[in-house]
């Protein structure tokens, strides 16, 4: 959950899916985690989410791509007329 405030009203939102916006002249909207504004450096965000994604391959997914890569291919040996 995404809580941000603008400093020219000092109107606070939180993030949720349906379009949420402040009546100044900054013109703050917030939909889910998206955040626009006419001068975005009068905008704070005052509590968020850190998204983490996994930093490259599991030792699962390295494990899958070594029997992959070992695997044996037949090849096929085609007739040319």
């Amino acid at each position: 959950m995404l809580t941000v405030r603008c400093k020219g009203c000092g109107i606070e939102l939180k993030s949720s899916p349906k379009l949420q916006a402040c009546k100044c002249v900054n013109k703050m909207t917030l939909i889910d985690e998206t955040v626009t504004a006419v001068d975005l450096s009068k905008v704070v965000i005052v509590s968020g989410v850190n998204k983490k994604k996994p930093d490259g391959l599991t030792s699962k997914d390295l494990e899958w791509q070594e029997q992959r890569s070992k695997r044996k291919i037949k090849k096929l040996n085609f007739e040319v007329r």
